[in-house]
């Protein structure tokens, strides 16, 4: 009887850890996905690891100890799934760069990832580089950086918060690059397009220019963003070589 409890309650950790990174994670946790299906999927995922992984003595003095060990089983898995969350969201960044840029600010929709107003263009990369990424298998490496997660963090010990503080800082800071790198051809294209209109403003001062510049600068975001779409397949290999490599050092 002890040793079906102890394994009840290692099961019991293991469900906290994967339930709390996939329920960070943008694509699984999404609002739009029914409470159903996600729990589901937890339950799946953590029969599966309960599967693979090896059984760990962990033994709990209390209704206190165990609790605490649960609470940091969860702490765990949802600061990775933040971490890599927040680098996910680099195309959201990028679109929001697009969309000021653009002058398409009272164009939204609802995202269905987030619940929340975006803008439609924002919405149609973000769902691109969500379709690119499950199709390249980065379902996989989920699972594999909860797979990885258990040797750096094993089960029972107290996680290294230094470990997990340098993995949100350095997801915060890539977010910003890969941001940047996707926006980066529409930036230098609409600094070339108000570089033109400021030109013409001098040579026609009684041109409205506020009202000519709408429609230009609206084809130009469709144009540009039609043409770097294909980055967001490089930007899909770039997110999925950072995956590999969190918590391998």
């Amino acid at each position: 009887m002890e040793l079906l409890n102890d394994r009840i309650f290692w099961f019991l950790l293991v469900l906290a850890r994967v339930s709390a990174f996939l329920a960070a994670l943008p694509i699984f946790g999404v609002r739009g996905l029914p409470a159903r299906v996600r729990a589901g999927l937890a339950l799946v995922a953590t029969v599966f690891f309960a599967s693979v992984l090896p059984p760990t003595p962990v033994r709990a003095a209390g209704w206190l100890d165990g609790s605490l060990l649960l609470v940091r089983e969860t702490l765990t898995g949802l600061a990775l799934g933040l971490a890599v969350a927040v680098v996910f969201t680099a195309v959201q960044q990028a679109s929001e760069v697009i969309r000021i840029l653009m002058g398409l600010a009272e164009a939204e929709t609802i995202d269905p990832f987030s619940g929340e107003e975006t803008q439609p263009l924002g919405l149609l990369l973000e769902m691109t580089f969500t379709v690119l990424f499950l199709v390249g298998g980065g379902h996989l490496l989920f699972l594999d950086l909860v797979m990885r997660s258990y040797d750096v963090f094993p089960m029972g010990r107290p996680p290294e918060p230094a470990v997990l503080a340098q993995a949100l800082i350095e997801s915060g800071s890539l977010m910003l690059v890969f941001a940047l790198k996707l926006a980066a051809p529409l930036l230098a294209a609409f600094l070339l397009l108000m570089v033109a209109l400021g030109v013409l403003a001098r040579v026609l001062p009684e041109m409205n220019i506020l009202l000519a510049s709408l429609p230009l600068r609206i084809g130009l975001g469709f144009f540009v963003a039609a043409a770097f779409m294909p980055t967001l397949g490089t930007f899909t290999s770039d997110f999925g070589e950072w995956l590999r490599d969190l918590l391998a050092r």
